[in-house]
């Protein structure tokens, strides 16, 4: 064949153009790399498969991380945002996570238009069905039109697409979304090479029409009246923002879906891989939630100028008849039209324990996974991995030594260590309680933690690195002026104290410490501390936080420090874990199934957490 009429030769390769796939050529071609994407669809690139929105708990603080970094979805969100909302505010700020509902059509052609726009990007409409790996070295890739693609770094982001099936009741289909077709070729290519594949479930639920609701009946939820926006780059949020709606299920509906169980791939023995443990689909919540006489529904719109709505929390594999009688069961539902049925699909997966962290595979050089394939769930999840295997690739290509994220600075490095570290048993999805550093990563200092890699990569603009280093050198110096000022009797503390109704106070405490009280928040300072009028609303949150959690914080280290000298402790053979009081229901159930022998070995469990290994360690130690 004749290759000369189009380039042959990358510097990266990127197979797939979802969420992982669109951050990896982001960051691969502004990082300079001569870059390719190939993709079964342009008109597919960067979509939203399930549910229309970004952020979420743990999520948000991910989406914010790959900001800092240099990456592109917390700008796209806060571009095509429909309703904004931080989430958890009235707990600690280490579960503070925002979240977004996008205008998902919007949220699409806003990634495709700005990967369009990279000088070092060429994007080809394709499928990969074959990798050229020559002494364990990827050299190429082989096209389904049988086009040869030469590179020695190839990001393989394939979603949900490997060898992929649908479900939904007795209907099966090859595909890997409803109506785009799935690929064999690659799963044959990594089953030639010996990796471990696996299958896991994933699932959706039903779009209906907007028309067919009754809003009146429902619970109008509303996005914050002073949104915040996900990147360091947007100065502020002046979209229009949209309700979503709240229903529950009832005790007809789940009578209805009792009565059709046999019909479920879940039941029936049809389906028989995992799905994703807590995104359960609303068969499997009706079974193992017997007790609970309803479960919650999030009607979210799909966009400002669509009438599809997305039902969030009925993810649903039975026949579609089944749907359409279950779903009118429900209050503000009694007459809604089904636009799209909900379905469950089944993928394959590569054990990710057969990974470096940085994501780069052990038996292929060059070869790296992002996203799905490496058996995660979630869009965020995703792009934070593309973003990974796109930075080593870069240093790679440079011939620099990889960047390697730690536990205790991001959620991306929780994230890639749990893979590469426990491996996964079911669809792995982020959640603050897997990260023991939690009350240092939270989601509004990302900047502060990880901004200098993006910057050092040419990612972050000298300007906008800039801008975050003098953002906290000013928190650092009224953080320390409060550490050393001592509280003295003025007539703006006494109005202070009146208006809180504190009596009896004793002088000589300082700022900070005063700022300790529950009863004090930042906002109460500015009197007798006109210095922070110097600092935006943002910044003395930040402040605040990092006063008021001091102690937590130095608590959270001691906790660590206590766990590693005792990983080695000894967990009985008889041992009944059921006796630990506060332990995952998911972690009860590995620790029951693998019964490990120290608490070492309990922490790499996939779906144990430091959080739960410290119940064990504080029960065996108190028992002993």
């Amino acid at each position: 064949m004749d290759y000369s009429f189009y380039p042959r030769r990358f510097d990266c390769i990127v197979v797939g153009a979802g969420h992982a796939g669109t951050e990896a050529a982001y960051i691969s071609a502004r990082a300079g790399l001569r870059t390719l994407l190939i993709t079964m669809n342009l008109d597919t690139i960067g979509q939203m498969s399930c549910n229309p929105a970004i952020g979420g708990i743990a999520k948000g603080h991910m989406v914010r991380e790959v900001d800092a970094l240099g990456g592109l979805m917390a700008k796209t969100i806060d571009a095509t945002g429909i309703q904004f909302k931080m989430l958890n505010t009235s707990k600690g700020p280490s579960v503070w996570a925002p979240r977004a509902q996008a205008e998902k059509k919007q949220y699409q052609l806003a990634i495709k238009h700005q990967l369009e726009h990279l000088k070092n990007l060429s994007i080809r409409q394709d499928t990969v069905e074959d990798l050229i790996i020559e002494n364990n070295q990827v050299t190429g890739v082989l096209t389904g039109r049988g086009f040869q693609f030469e590179t020695n770094h190839v990001v393989l982001t394939t979603g949900t697409f490997l060898s992929s099936v649908i479900h939904i009741g007795t209907y099966q289909k090859e595909s890997g979304r409803i109506g785009e077709p799935t690929t064999k070729g690659l799963s044959q290519t990594l089953g030639r090479y010996q990796f471990r594949l696996g299958r896991l479930k994933t699932g959706t639920p039903a779009r209906v029409h907007k028309n067919s609701i009754r809003f009146d009946e429902l619970e109008e939820q509303h996005g914050d009246d002073n949104p915040k926006p996900f990147s360091f780059s947007t100065k502020e949020l002046n979209r229009k923002q949209i309700p979503c709606y709240i229903t529950y299920t009832n005790e007809k509906t789940h009578s209805m879906i009792r009565d059709n169980l046999e019909f479920s791939p879940m039941y029936s023995g049809q389906i028989k891989s995992i799905g994703p443990r807590y995104c359960p689909s609303i068969e499997d919540k009706i079974v193992r939630f017997a007790e609970r006489d309803r479960h919650q529904i999030f009607i979210e719109p799909e966009g400002y100028d669509t009438h599809e709505m997305y039902l969030n929390g009925v993810s649903t594999s039975l026949p579609e008849e089944v749907q359409w009688k279950f779903l009118r069961s429900i209050k503000g539902l009694e007459e809604v039209e089904l636009m799209r049925p909900g379905y469950a699909i089944e993928y394959d997966f590569v054990d990710p324990t057969e990974l470096r962290p940085t994501l780069e595979t052990q038996k292929v050089k060059g070869l790296f996974f992002a996203g799905q394939i490496n058996g995660t769930t979630g869009y965020e999840e995703a792009a934070a991995q593309g973003l990974v295997a796109a930075y080593n690739v870069v240093r790679s290509v440079q011939k620099e030594e990889p960047i390697l994220f730690s536990r205790s600075e991001s959620y991306i490095g929780v994230l890639v260590d749990d893979l590469v570290h426990k491996g996964v048993e079911d669809p792995y999805r982020m959640f603050t309680s897997r990260a023991e550093y939690r009350l240092l990563l939270r989601q509004d200092n990302a900047d502060k933690r990880l901004m200098k890699y993006g910057y050092d990569m040419g990612l972050v603009s000298k300007e906008l690195f800039q801008e975050m280093e003098d953002r906290y050198d000013r928190i650092e110096k009224l953080k320390t002026q409060m550490y050393v000022t001592s509280m003295k009797p003025s007539e703006e503390l006494t109005k202070i104290l009146e208006k809180k109704q504190i009596s009896n106070y004793k002088f000589g405490h300082t700022i900070s410490a005063f700022l300790k009280r529950s009863d004090i928040q930042i906002k109460d300072l500015t009197p007798i501390l006109p210095e922070l009028e110097q600092l935006n609303e943002e910044e003395k949150a930040v402040l605040e936080m990092e006063i008021k959690y001091e102690g937590y914080l130095k608590r959270e280290l001691e906790t660590i420090e206590y766990r590693k000298k005792f990983l080695g402790f000894k967990i009985p053979e008889d041992f009944a874990y059921e006796s630990v009081k506060g332990l995952k229901t998911e972690a009860l159930l590995k620790l029951q199934k693998h019964k490990p022998m120290d608490l070492e070995s309990a922490l790499h469990i996939s779906g144990v957490d430091p959080s739960d290994v410290d119940l064990l360690l504080y029960h065996l130690v108190d028992r002993r």
